[in-house]
């Protein structure tokens, strides 16, 4: 199904079967069991998630922010076993999996801290020479909310709408990935420890089947990361019971390396933008776009960096392996793609493929109509291609498809919104790779993830000088007569 449900054909086990086991894709060792739940579980939770919503928005802002604070700090003490439990079921270094729990929380903080001077009820200015108040906007919460949640970030991306949706007055039902479900279920255990009889958080575990229910089930909104191709189908199950939805769609972006840029941090940067989490990020860099002058350096800096990183299970081991065995596959595929299509290898090729881990693979030199450039980027791949000038780099960036995010690296920043203004790409970032929280799922300290599940109520004030629009019958000629002779002379008629 979505890429949040992933039909059982990777670790997750039978699809219909009345128990979800969770495996470490590192040894094939299960690392737990948890309950695939049908439509009339579904049923109860969100009924139970309604009753509790109805509490939880009475509290106000205030209050509200001391329980998500209580549960930041819960999450915080807790985050050696959530690191442990998150590279168990997707096979991440230590290192990643405390990265995306420390972003985690920071997320969590800014929100509670936040929510009321970004949602609270502001004065409205009337719009003329005087600017007399008349009325006020507020934002009030939805009701109950449906998170379906990736495995490649299983805790960053669904935190992103999870504490949303909390602060701003909601309940929600988490729906995690199958291949990571003890991850989702360790998140809603710290809130029901926090406030046992009070389910503003719960968590559903199952696989495609499950998800698919909780489509169905009467929401007031759902969240979705992940793929086109998911959210597509998310969206047709969504419309069958009219639930607003709201998508966050992942993808690796490019990035632009201009004449002075420093080439040292730029190929840092696309190494670990393309190989990080064995290029399973929902977002970093699958294509770099080199200006001639600089493009061998750059290339011989990249593969010498690549040449250095190892995948493994062990602690000193650069990556994890590939979650999902049908990705090794897309893999194979765009790198025979690319190099029957005259592509050349500067690092590994269809010899780096050794399942489930895949070792680092730079390419350069590759046609644009490559799947290796056009298709889905989910592995740790990198392709390099040298252009002529910036507007040919512009032109391959525009050519796409869905317009990437674009990492431009140069000493010139000034310069740079010149480029990008001749960009389709919606987010550009200077000398800097987005890889977490930065853009698409998983935005972290960003107002539209509180705004997102909120309705905006506001409150007007009848003016006594409006004579125009007073709302009666009664319109005194003199004040007409004021009222036109003002008209005239705003509007220099």
């Amino acid at each position: 199904m979505a890429e949040s449900a992933q039909p059982a054909t990777g670790r997750a086990g039978a699809s219909r079967s009345k128990v979800l086991t969770s495996y470490d894709p590192r040894t094939g060792e299960v690392v737990g069991e948890y309950a695939s739940m049908g439509a009339g579980e579904l049923t109860r939770t969100v009924r139970s998630a309604r009753s509790a919503e109805q509490w939880w928005a009475a509290l106000g802002f205030d209050a509200r922010k001391r329980w998500l604070l209580d549960w930041k700090r819960a999450l915080a003490r807790g985050t050696r076993d959530l690191v442990e439990l998150i590279s168990s079921e997707t096979g991440k270094p230590r290192l990643d999996a405390a990265i995306e729990v420390t972003l985690a929380v920071e997320h969590l903080d800014w929100v509670a801290r936040h929510a009321e001077r970004t949602l609270g009820r502001t004065t409205r200015l009337r719009a003329s020479l005087r600017r007399e108040p008349t009325g006020t906007v507020g934002h009030l919460p939805l009701g109950v909310i449906g998170v379906l949640g990736p495995w490649h970030n299983p805790v960053l991306t669904p935190m992103n709408s999870i504490a949303g949706a909390m602060a701003a007055g909601n309940a929600v039902v988490f729906k995690p990935s199958e291949l990571t479900p003890g991850v989702g279920a360790w998140l809603a255990d710290t809130w029901n420890e926090l406030a046992p009889n009070q389910p503003v958080l719960q968590v559903v575990t199952g696989d495609s089947a499950t998800a698919a229910a909780l489509c169905r089930t009467r929401l007031d909104k759902l969240a979705y990361a992940g793929s086109g191709a998911g959210a597509r189908e998310i969206a047709t199950l969504a419309a069958q019971s009219s639930t607003p939805l709201i998508v966050e769609r992942g993808g690796r972006g490019a990035m632009v390396v201009q004449v002075d840029a420093k080439l040292d941090t730029a190929a840092a940067a696309a190494v670990y933008g393309a190989m990080a989490n064995s290029g399973q990020q929902p977002a970093g860099v699958r294509c770099v776009y080199v200006a001639d002058s600089v493009y061998e350096p750059f290339l011989e800096l990249v593969a010498g960096q690549a040449k250095r990183l190892r995948p493994g299970a062990d602690r000193r081991a650069a990556y994890g392996p590939m979650i999902l065995e049908s990705q090794i596959e897309v893999v194979r595929r765009q790198v025979r793609d690319a190099i029957t299509r005259g592509g050349r290898p500067v690092v590994g090729g269809l010899e780096s493929i050794r399942e489930p881990y895949i070792e680092p693979i730079v390419l350069t030199e590759v046609p644009e109509v490559s799947t290796a450039i056009t298709g889905a980027a989910v592995g740790p791949m990198l392709v390099i291609q040298r252009v002529a000038t910036m507007d040919e780099a512009a032109e391959r960036l525009n050519a796409a498809e869905r317009p990437p995010t674009v990492a431009v690296f140069t000493r010139d920043v000034r310069s740079v919104p010149e480029f990008a203004g001749r960009l389709r790409s919606e987010l550009i970032t200077v000398n800097s790779t987005p890889v977490y929280g930065v853009n698409g799922p998983g935005r972290i300290r960003d107002p539209q993830s509180l705004r997102e599940f909120t309705r905006s109520q506001t409150i007007t004030e009848r003016h006594p000088s409006d004579q125009i629009t007073s709302g009666t019958f009664d319109k005194h000629p003199r004040r007409l007569r004021v009222a036109r002779a003002l008209f005239r002379l705003r509007h220099r008629v």
